[in-house]
């Protein structure tokens, strides 16, 4: 009974040792901006446009058969610093030899609430525009552009390309 007693206290204390108090680890869940961004910039290139009209999507078009591959393999990156930088890029092939790396600096907007990516897409215009984000995640990005006066509207689906 001696031996008992001494044996039972040691496994009480060594089981003291584990329960202590410790924090509950809560997971921090990513953010559309985290996803973007990267954790300090994360570079996209268009692979595929879809046009839907009055609800009807057409095919899938590749960005590859549709433009120049200098145009084609163009990156669009989003920074994760205050300003929110974006920058256009040529990618591996440019268009002309003189042409510049950076083709394109702006900034970039994201609205939580909508679920809108603002952002200059030089295809498209040189001025931002509202895309509605269909699909995020850290290695595909799905948006789409509604016009405002017809019920019609592109899809744009971008691969991230780098992060950082």
């Amino acid at each position: 009974m001696k031996l008992k007693i001494p044996f039972l206290l040691m496994l009480l204390a060594v089981a003291g040792l584990f329960s202590g108090c410790s924090e509950p680890l809560t997971p921090t869940p990513v953010t559309y901006s985290q996803l973007l961004t990267g954790t300090d910039k994360k570079a996209w290139r268009l692979t595929t446009i879809q046009v839907v009209d009055e609800g009807q999507a057409s095919q899938t078009i590749n960005i590859q058969s549709l433009y120049d591959p200098c145009i084609a393999d163009d990156q669009y990156v989003f920074y994760a610093n205050e300003e929110k930088r974006f920058e256009a890029t040529e990618g591996a092939t440019k268009c002309s030899a003189q042409d510049p790396d950076v083709f394109l600096t702006d900034s970039w907007a994201l609205i939580n609430a909508k679920a809108t990516l603002e952002f200059v897409l030089p295809l498209l215009t040189d001025q931002k525009l509202p895309f509605t984000i269909k699909n995020l995640t850290d290695k595909v990005m799905t948006l789409e552009f509604y016009f405002q006066d017809i019920d019609a509207s592109y899809r744009f689906t971008f691969n991230a390309v780098t992060t950082r």
